[in-house]
């Protein structure tokens, strides 16, 4: 979209050179694209990116606007007065920084110390498979698109002038600045002809991890000079490229990527990009994101479809398929390894997207779920364990628990197939029992029955919360296989959330070796996994971690003293005054001490219906869908986080959401949009429906679900996909 944020995409399409008209790209009734707005969430925290993707794609390919610090984590913030260059990755709204490969900055005429170019703000364009933008300072309009593992750009120059690339194999998005001359550990570049340049690299800087690439132009070069290095330490050049345009203004631009070869970046491009028709690579972008897009037709005002669509668009920009078209991929072994489907998934976000990203996943795409799990039990078989926070196929370690095992179970207990549920369970009981990742601990964690604080001195309390869950969710598959043993262990080492609750600060608190709780306690003060930071809890405190029992919602509330008395807690989550002594920059979107803006909050809303406090939610589901998610790009509250915090607006938006993420039940909250229609993948439909619907209309006066009343405080999964209507009668009575 342009600057106008609701702007049609019809006018956009059409001031399109490469494009004749609409209905080449999608017919009007099927184009759900033009809800879209990437820009959404590029400012405050989202750490989105307008660059062109490709569903689930390896490439992601767009500006750079900035680098050096947490703001650029994408590479990107809105509104910044220039664009250093157009690398071909990008990680979607996470709080760490990596990617940001192969930056190529094109300018006319001749050389200058810095090629940083102001651009044209209204000129700036993006939407599902397209990126647009004027350089002024540089005289180049920038046209991007992109296929799976291929990034085309068209450059447009001043006719009068020298046609010039900056190909900066340097560059990266990296933490600190002085790691720019550093990240880089090998590198290769050939000049295969005048028109190819191919080349490897291998870098560190979230994880280290190799790339291969084959760069394309369809005009000559006719000079390239090699700059001087800007530090000693550097090990990749950067030239200015120079070509004979041919009596052409317009230079195109094809680069193709791999995990495993230079031939199998070639493979690549023959495969996916065989041609220079920019216009065939973007209707086919169109078409296969409008094929995930068109998984929920909603109605509602434009604004509302905004938001919708391009939460759903944030969702599907990731998990990565990292495999060549021959199924190839480099995985946490580092030999080049065959995926059995075609497909190895990475950028899984676990830690964030088990919550609701991958449930939805299940409801929306359940096609590429037997891949997902097979990815990850590749995965389990070379790294010892699970993925925890895998990006292109290597581990982070980053956040704590091994969330990939609910996936698994939410796969097995929902009756996917495709997957070997043995192979499954034991690579499940190798990553929580007897794996040696850094924050397991299984000997201490089980000797103890949590994890001392005087033993382990980093997140002891979340680590106990987030384990619990991964415990639970093994029992039920065990109990499902029939593996009794196993379910009384993995059951037991659940409930171990009641070990470090203390019912004198009525919170989770550390607890040491002796059994002792941690004095003095401050339950509101802020913790992070950052050892400079410190503290027992994962970006949050005890009171929005003492709520993290997704297993045992009940059993929390019998532990608290009953309904009335957990009622009383959790209202003093939400309504307190109380602020913390100190601010962290993931812990945002607050509601007293709830913080929407990240992850370990994101179910606590759907408590109140365990406590016959329905309304309660709803009031806070319409204050939290109005407030943190907004059509502008200032719009999310916190970091999307490869698709949960967007996972979380989709599922309330529809008017239910997945508080026990492996129960297969969906916790009824209240719609926030008229209607949803889901065409399911055996062919029936689940339709929602809030009748009566306004902005003072926001409680539930009652449900039916197939016409019939409908009393239960959830709905299950097995009831959205036999298709039927559930239908919200909203009223303005707010009285339970």
């Amino acid at each position: 979209m342009k600057k106008i944020f609701l702007l049609s995409i019809v006018a956009f399409i059409t001031t399109l050179s490469c494009t004749s008209t609409k209905q080449d790209v999608v017919s009007a009734d099927e184009d759900y694209a033009q809800f879209v707005d990437p820009f959404i969430g590029t400012a405050f925290t989202g750490h989105t990116f307008p660059g062109a993707t490709y569903p689930l794609g390896m490439v992601q390919p767009g500006p750079e606007t900035g680098n050096f610090s947490w703001d650029y984590c994408s590479g990107y913030v809105y509104g910044d007065s220039t664009i250093t260059g157009f690398s071909q990755t990008r990680l979607n709204g996470t709080g760490v920084t990596d990617l940001g490969d192969l930056l190529m900055q094109p300018f006319s005429g001749d050389k200058r110390d810095n090629l940083h170019s102001k651009y044209d703000l209204m000129s700036e364009e993006a939407t599902p498979g397209y990126y647009a933008v004027d350089l002024t300072d540089n005289d180049v309009k920038v046209e991007i698109t992109a296929a799976p593992h291929v990034a085309f750009h068209k450059y447009v120059f001043n006719k009068d002038k020298s046609a010039n690339i900056l190909a900066d194999f340097q560059s990266g998005l990296v933490w600190r600045k002085e790691q720019v001359h550093q990240h880089i550990l090998a590198n290769e570049i050939n000049f295969e002809d005048d028109k190819t340049i191919s080349g490897y690299t291998r870098r560190t800087q979230w994880v280290e991890r190799e790339y291969f690439f084959v760069i394309e132009f369809d005009k000559p070069i006719i000079s390239k000079e090699e700059l001087a290095k800007q530090d000693p330490r550097e090990k990749a050049p950067r030239y200015i490229l120079t070509f004979d345009m041919q009596d052409s203004n317009e230079l195109n631009m094809k680069i193709a990527m791999s995990s495993t070869s230079i031939e199998g970046a070639k493979a690549n491009m023959k495969a996916e990009v065989p041609h220079w028709d920019f216009a065939t690579v973007y209707k086919d972008a169109v078409k296969e994101w409008n094929k995930y897009l068109s998984r929920v037709h909603i109605e509602g005002t434009d604004e509302q479809k905004v938001n919708f669509y391009t939460a759903m668009y944030h969702l599907f920009i990731q998990p990565n398929n990292i495999a060549d078209v021959d199924g190839k991929y480099i995985g946490p072994n580092r030999q080049v390894s065959q995926s059995s489907d075609g497909m190895h998934y990475s950028t899984l976000s676990q830690w964030d997207t088990f919550r609701a990203a991958f449930p939805m996943y299940t409801l929306l795409s359940p096609e590429i779920i037997p891949g997902l799990v097979n990815s990850m039990l590749d995965y389990s078989e070379q790294q010892g364990h699970l993925p925890v926070w895998a990006l292109w196929g290597q581990e982070t370690y980053t956040m704590i628990g091994n969330h990939s095992v609910p996936m698994i179970v939410d796969a097995y207990l929902k009756g996917f197939e495709g997957f070997d549920s043995e192979r499954a369970f034991k690579e499940i009981k190798k990553s929580i029992v007897t794996s040696t990742q850094p924050k397991g601990d299984w000997d201490v964690y089980d000797k103890y029955g949590y994890y001392p604080y005087d033993l382990i001195k980093l997140e002891s309390v979340s680590r106990v919360m987030e384990c619990g869950f991964d415990d639970y969710a093994t029992a039920l598959m065990a109990k499902k296989m029939g593996k009794k043993e196993d379910y009384d262990f993995f059951l037991n080492r659940s409930n171990f959330y009641k070990n470090v609750y203390d019912k004198e600060s009525k919170a989770v608190r550390p607890k040491d070796s002796k059994g002792n709780f941690m004095t003095p306690f401050d339950p509101y003060a802020l913790a992070h996994s950052d050892s400079d930071i410190g503290g027992h809890y994962t970006e949050g405190n005890a009171r929005q971690y003492t709520w993290h029992v997704l297993q045992d919602m009940p059993g929390l509330i019998d532990l608290m003293g009953g309904k009335e008395k957990a009622g009383l807690i959790l209202d003093s989550l939400f309504y307190t005054t109380t602020e913390t002594s100190n601010t962290l920059a993931d812990v945002t979107g607050l509601i007293g001490q709830y913080a929407h803006g990240n992850e370990p909050s994101h179910h606590i809303t759907y408590i109140y219906p365990y406590l016959d406090r329905p309304k309660e939610a709803q009031k806070l589901i319409r204050q939290i869908s109005t407030d943190f998610y907004r059509a502008r790009p200032d719009g999310l509250i916190g970091n999307d986080d490869c698709g949960q915090m967007s996972a979380w607006f989709l599922f309330s938006s529809m008017g239910f959401y997945p508080l026990n993420p492996v129960s297969g039940e969906y916790v009824i909250g209240a719609p926030q949009v008229p209607s949803a229609k889901i065409p399911l993948a055996n062919g029936k439909t689940f339709t929602m429906k809030a009748e009566n619907l306004s902005v003072n209309n926001l409680y539930v006066e009652k449900i039916e679900l197939n016409g019939k009343p409908y009393t239960k405080k959830t709905i299950s999964h097995q009831d959205i996909i036999d298709g039927g209507n559930l239908v919200f009668y909203m009223t303005d009575n707010s009285e339970d």
